[in-house]
C-alpha cells in the first residue's frame, strides 16, 4: 500500500487529479450497484408486485447515494482548484434536491394507484389533488436547486416571490382555475369516470376515461379522444348520462307522423273486426260502454232519424292509439314501471305526429337501438290495419307511377 502511495505521490499533478476523479468515478458507480442491482433486487419479493410505480421510485431515490458519493467525495481528489470543488458539490446537492424530488413524485403515483384500486375510486378520484401536491414538490425543488447552485440562501429567492405574484398568477391561471374545478366536481359528484357526458361546444360525446387536474378525457363513440380544460365543466353546461344508467331504462322518444286525411270515423264493423286484437279487447269494452252511454243522454238515439253527426264514435286514430299504449304495456323490453305515453303532437305540413314515450329495460346501444327499431317496425306495419297510413312526400316512383296510370286512363 506504501508502494502504491509513493507511486502515486511521483505522478504529475494533473495526472494525481485524473486518478482521483477516476477512482472517485468508481466509487459512485459500485454504490450504484450494489444499491440498484443488489438492494433493490433483493427486495423486489416484498415490494408491491402488480405496479411498477414503487420501483420507479425506489430507483429514483437510490440515485441519491452515488450523487452523496461524489458531492462529498470530490474535496478528497487533489490538486482540484477550489472554485472546481465548489461547483461540483452544489451541483451534486441540486441533484440530490431534484432526485428526492422525483422520488416524492413517484411515491405519489404510487398513492394514486393504490387508491384507484379501491371501490370508491371511480367516483371519487384524487389524481387532480396528486398533481397539486408533485406541482408544489416540484416548485419547491426549484427553489432549492436554484439556491443550492447559487450557494445562497432560499429565503432570498422566496423574497422575491412577492413581486412576481401577479406574473405567477398569469402562469398559473390554468392550474388554479382548475384546481378549484376539480374540488368542485369531486365535492359535488359531478362527474366519475366511465360517465358517458355529451357536450357540444367541445365536441364531445362518449365515456369519460380520465380525470385529471388540468384536463378530463372523453373516448367518443366514434374512438376518438376529446380533451377538455377541467375548468370548462364547471363554467360550460354538459350532459351526464349517468342518471339514465343508474335508471336502469333508457327513454324512447319518436314520433311517427300520420297522413292526416286517412284519419276517421269507424263504422261497428271495422270495430267489431278490430276485436281480433286480443290487446284492444279492455280498450274497446270500455269505449263503446262510455259512447253508449253519453249517447243515450246526449245524442238523441231514442229519436228516429237523428243524424250521426250528434253522436260520439269511434275513430281509428283514437283506437290505434289505445292500441300502441297496450302493445308498450305489454312488450318484454319496455319497462313498465317508468312513463308510458303515446300522445298527438301538433298537426305539421308533415303530418300528425304520434310519438312514443317509454323507457327500455337496458341502457346498452346496440340492444337500445335493437329494440326501438323493432317497436316502430311493428306500428308502421299494422298502421294498413287500422285504415292510417304514413305520410311521405312524394317520391320520383310516385311520380312516374302517378303519370302512367294518367296515360293510361288517356
Amino acid at each position: 500500500m506504501s508502494e502504491l502511495l509513493t507511486l502515486f505521490h511521483e505522478q504529475p499533478l494533473w495526472a494525481q487529479s485524473a486518478i482521483g476523479l477516476v477512482l472517485l468515478a468508481l466509487a459512485a458507480l459500485v454504490v450504484n450497484f450494489l444499491l440498484k442491482k443488489v438492494l433493490l433486487r433483493a427486495a423486489a419479493p416484498f415490494l408491491d408486485t402488480r405496479s411498477l410505480t414503487a420501483d420507479r421510485a425506489a430507483a429514483r431515490l437510490a440515485n441519491v447515494a452515488p450523487t452523496m458519493v461524489v458531492g462529498n467525495g470530490i474535496n478528497l481528489v487533489p490538486n482540484l482548484p477550489d472554485e472546481a470543488v465548489i461547483v461540483v458539490h452544489n451541483v451534486c446537492n441540486a441533484l440530490i434536491v431534484v432526485f428526492i424530488a422525483f422520488a416524492i413524485s413517484g411515491a405519489l403515483n404510487y398513492v394514486n394507484e393504490l387508491y384507484a384500486r379501491r371501490p370508491e375510486a371511480k367516483n371519487r378520484p384524487i389524481k387532480g389533488y396528486v398533481q397539486v401536491v408533485k406541482i408544489a414538490v416540484y416548485c419547491g425543488a426549484a427553489i432549492l436547486a436554484i439556491a443550492t447552485l447559487m450557494d445562497r440562501s432560499p429565503l432570498l429567492l422566496l423574497s422575491g416571490l412577492g413581486a412576481m405574484a401577479a406574473v405567477l398568477l398569469l402562469v398559473f391561471k390554468d392550474t388554479i382555475l382548475s384546481l378549484v374545478a376539480s374540488v368542485q366536481i369531486a365535492s359535488n359528484d359531478m362527474l366519475r369516470v366511465g360517465d358517458w357526458i355529451e357536450m357540444p361546444s367541445m365536441s364531445a360525446d362518449g365515456d369519460v376515461i380520465d380525470i385529471a387536474l388540468h384536463t378530463v378525457k372523453v373516448q367518443n363513440f366514434d374512438k376518438t379522444i376529446t380533451t377538455i380544460p377541467t375548468h370548462k365543466l364547471i363554467t360550460d353546461s354538459y350532459r351526464n348520462w349517468r342518471g339514465m344508467t343508474e335508471a336502469g331504462g333508457r327513454r324512447i322518444k319518436r314520433a311517427i307522423h300520420i297522413d292526416q286525411s286517412a284519419i276517421r270515423f269507424m263504422s261497428d264493423e271495422e270495430a267489431d273486426g278490430l276485436r281480433r286484437f286480443h290487446i284492444l279487447g279492455p280498450y274497446l269494452a270500455a269505449k263503446e260502454a262510455e259512447l253508449g252511454e253519453w249517447n243515450a243522454k246526449n245524442a238523441g238515439e231514442t229519436h228516429s232519424g237523428d243524424s250521426p253527426v250528434n253522436a260520439r264514435r269511434l275513430t281509428n286514430m283514437g283506437t290505434f292509439r289505445a292500441y300502441v299504449v297496450a302493445y308498450l304495456q305489454k312488450h318484454p323490453h319496455v319497462r313498465a314501471d317508468m312513463t308510458i305515453m303515446v300522445r298527438q303532437l301538433p298537426p305539421a305540413p308533415e303530418g300528425l305526429p304520434l310519438e312514443i314515450y317509454c323507457f327500455t329495460d337496458t341502457t346498452a346501444w346496440g340492444e337500445y337501438e335493437a329494440i326501438q327499431s323493432d317497436i316502430f317496425d311493428h306500428l308502421i306495419a299494422i298502421l294498413p290495419e287500422f285504415g292510417l297510413h304514413l305520410y311521405q312526400q312524394p317520391s320520383g316512383m310516385d311520380m312516374r307511377a302517378g303519370l302512367a296510370g294518367a296515360s293510361a286512363k288517356a
